[in-house]
């Protein structure tokens, strides 16, 4: 990735998922998705993260329980896998549902029928990539129509962000959101006609400094403004990585 004079970092596409694993598969989900990480860099992937629920509330209209239909023995993970554009994501999609590699791999610990997955456009992305601690992971539905006005206050906001030590911002534009059978990003947000989803996450050094940076926040006027979007129907929570993996040529680097 390079930087741009203003010094805020492009990144192209991303695969965004949200899943629901067994608390007892966590070592297996882990091992699974380190598996997998060097196929999709093989393919032209950059980075895999997988976020474990860590404090992931419960919300009066919707949340990301409801949105994967966790049981109370599961937790709700978090993941992205980033790529330089979408057709490099496509390609990888073909290639990486045929490889017997794949097909060799332990099955998935964790309903698949369950799990959505969705591509975005990175609308927009400020801050530097690096060691990421902790993760905020958010997902909302905006009038198509705002996305402009979603960019304008994800700038207006982002310096708050970075001074009270966020290390990175991504704001992810729904592009290729796919409707499924029991559980999809539009249900969890509850999107109406006319509007799309956004996937986005706030990168932090540590969950300290998270907490110590979201107690700022809370008081930082910048982040007082009218939203261009329902806050009542918007999903987070707060994630630890389980596997964060950036890729070069099918390695971890």
């Amino acid at each position: 990735m390079t930087a741009p004079p203003d010094g805020r970092f492009v990144m192209s596409y991303l695969e965004g998922f949200l899943l629901a694993v067994p608390n007892s598969n966590k070592e297996r989900y882990k091992a699974h998705a380190e598996a997998a990480a060097p196929l999709f860099g093989e393919f032209g992937a950059r980075r895999l993260f997988e976020g474990w629920g860590d404090e992931v509330p419960r919300g009066k209209r919707n949340d990301l329980w409801g949105a994967v239909e966790a049981q109370d023995d599961e937790t709700v993970v978090f993941s992205f896998i980033e790529y330089p554009d979408r057709a490099t994501r496509d390609a990888a999609n073909r290639k990486i549902m045929s490889d017997p590699r794949m097909e060799a791999m332990d099955p998935m610990p964790f309903d698949g029928q369950r799990m959505i997955f969705s591509g975005f456009e990175t609308l927009f992305e400020a801050g530097r990539p690096g060691a990421c601690g902790y993760i905020d992971g958010v997902v909302l539905a905006i009038p198509a129509d705002r996305r402009e006005g979603y960019r304008a206050f994800c700038q207006a906001s982002a310096d708050a962000f970075l001074e009270h030590g966020a290390s990175r911002l991504v704001d992810a534009w729904g592009d290729d959101v796919r409707d499924g059978k029991r559980t999809d990003f539009r249900r969890a947000t509850q999107a109406e006609d006319g509007e799309t989803v956004v996937f986005s996450f706030v990168e932090w050094p540590s969950k300290a400094a998270r907490n110590a940076g979201w107690g700022k926040l809370m008081q930082d006027p910048r982040l007082m403004g009218e939203r261009p979007f329902d806050g009542h129907r918007m999903i987070f929570g707060g994630f630890t990585p389980l596997v964060d993996q950036a890729l070069v040529g099918g390695r971890a680097v």
